[in-house]
């Protein structure tokens, strides 16, 4: 059941990002942290610059 397997990925992601605190309300008063503020930005971000490259691997 590949299918399953693959629609689960975003959960894990999502707990794995929960577990390391993304984003905790009320806490206004704290260094800015990227990955905490804006993990899912830059795993987007990864995630499309990959897609990117390999539309463009796979045209050539």
């Amino acid at each position: 059941m590949v299918g399953r397997r693959l629609l689960r990925w975003p959960d894990r992601w999502a707990d794995w990002f929960e577990k390391r605190g993304v984003y905790v309300p009320g806490e206004d008063n704290r260094v800015v942290d990227p990955w905490r503020d804006w993990g899912w930005l830059i795993v987007l971000w990864l995630a499309g610059l990959a897609v990117f490259i390999l539309v463009f691997a796979i045209a050539v």
